[in-house]
């Protein structure tokens, strides 16, 4: 990042700045290929389930809204998901729908360019433009996106929740400071209900909620997919003191003072509260259909898997149970 003398700032910020600074941001230059060659691996990426569940619930959807015709991924990563996505719907379904991707990254977006080569789709850089280019009428998914926004650390004190702020000299991180913090009333976690230890460190998605709130009034009909590893509170932190918050470098794990280190180089991330997502979703007026594991989700549209790798991926202890699906139908 950039050098900038003696600095205090609220990690959330710290976070933005890392992961998508237009210069040095991870997300902005220096994301590898996602894969197993990367620094992280995505579903899509391990195997072709999630991207065929996909596009039978596209089907369905057609089927059930036959106006819809516009279909929008949100972070498309490499563009390997909505290849799988197309792939599985055959040559006449796919004609019959129109093709976007929202993506902020230039570097992803080459990579997705590359990727689906030769067919027709639309690249925006927010989900305002795309759905004002489809009349606000669009099936909408999104995998892995949400855990990338800039989240708040807490933690609770003898005080009550302080809130993480990182000084830095010269563009490094030299300490965290803890100051006090006035919990929003959106926040579950935050409820007197739960008293956990002296100690613990938690996460909110306050730029998720704002997010939401930005595009949700331009959508007037269609379905939205959201995938992304989490669970509900209080569930999220059973067994995570420290919270949920860590980095990836070259597919290695790191956390603790290292999350400061090889900043604009190393991917951050944290788990998703679905409690408070769902929430925010049903204040804005979405309809909830359907909220599952990834598993449930892949063996609802009669998928199952076909290899001993397959399996290990969709176990209740993996993948398969750490995702959850949310469906929301608008219109």
């Amino acid at each position: 990042m950039s050098p900038i003398d003696d600095t205090i700032e609220p990690f959330s910020e710290f976070m933005a700045r890392a992961l998508f600074d237009p210069k040095l941001g991870y997300y902005s230059r220096r994301v590898s290929t996602v894969g197993r060659g990367g620094d992280f691996s995505t579903s899509p990426t391990l195997n072709p389930l999630l991207g065929q569940a996909i596009g039978r619930w596209l089907r369905q959807a057609m089927a059930e809204l036959p106006s819809v015709r516009d279909v929008i991924e949100i972070g498309a990563g490499t563009g390997v998901l909505l290849h799988q996505v197309r792939k599985s719907l055959g040559w006449w379904n796919r004609r019959q729908l129109r093709w976007h991707i929202v993506e902020t990254s230039p570097v992803l977006r080459e990579q997705q360019q590359a990727t689906l080569r030769g067919c027709q789709v639309s690249w925006w850089t927010d989900l305002e433009q795309a759905l004002t280019a489809t009349g606000g009428c669009a099936f909408i998914y999104h995998n892995e996106l949400l855990d990338a926004f800039p989240c708040q650390v807490l933690q609770r004190t003898e005080n009550g929740w302080q809130e993480l702020w990182l000084a830095s000299s010269k563009g490094a991180v030299v300490s965290e400071q803890w100051r006090p913090f006035s919990p929003p009333p959106w926040a579950s976690a935050l409820t007197p209900n739960w008293s956990p230890p002296i100690g613990q460190r938690i996460e909110l998605h306050a730029t998720v909620r704002h997010w939401l709130s930005s595009w949700t009034p331009l959508w007037r009909s269609g379905q939205m997919l959201t995938i992304d590893y989490g669970d509900l509170f209080p569930a999220v932190y059973h067994r995570r003191p420290r919270g949920s918050l860590r980095g990836y470098f070259l597919q290695h794990r790191v956390d603790g003072p290292a999350l400061y280190q090889n900043i604009g180089r190393q991917d951050l991330t944290a788990d998703i509260n679905f409690t408070d997502y769902r929430q925010w979703t049903e204040e804005l007026g979405m309809h909830e259909i359907a909220f599952l594991s990834q598993a449930d989700f892949i063996a609802q549209h009669g998928l199952r898997p076909q290899t001993s790798g397959e399996q290990q991926w969709l176990a209740t202890e993996g993948a398969g149970g750490a995702f959850k699906v949310l469906l929301h139908q608008c219109g």
